[in-house]
């Protein structure tokens, strides 16, 4: 079966699928970010290891059979040094919980006024607060 690619100018974006997303991202992970791969989660694969083409731009994939990912990068463990997680606006929502971050600081990011374009600004904000977090700063 093969894919369907995600069209940019119908399909709503899951998540921002920009350079600036990604870096943010890959930041997060050089700051020391810790994830274990499981379904639900979307990843970069950066180096291009997955032969698949992704569905999604700049080699994003949906994590939504773990065995297929496995069999590609041998363990979790594969997978946490060479795929970089992209979470989600509600994961990185989570994962300031998780890693301290003041509740003052993500609200100060969040944009009131919502909508998509808002939202993307949010989820670099948060991938920022999370990496400063996780940095010490």
């Amino acid at each position: 079966m093969r894919s369907t690619p995600f069209n940019p100018d119908t399909d709503l974006e899951p998540i921002p699928f920009d350079e600036e997303c990604l870096r943010a991202a890959k930041e997060m992970k050089l700051c020391g970010l810790k994830w274990t791969p499981h379904v639900g989660c979307f990843v970069w694969d950066e180096k291009g290891v997955i032969q698949v083409s992704s569905p999604f731009p700049k080699r994003v994939y949906f994590i939504l059979n773990m065995g297929h990912f496995l069999k590609i990068f041998g363990s979790l463990e594969g997978m946490q040094e060479q795929l970089t997680w992209v979470p989600t606006w509600h994961q990185a929502r989570l994962l300031c919980g998780r890693v301290g971050v003041e509740k003052e600081a993500v609200r100060n990011i969040l944009d009131p006024r919502g909508g998509a374009e808002n939202q993307g600004k949010e989820l670099l904000g948060l991938y920022r607060l999370i990496a400063e977090r996780l940095r010490g700063a």
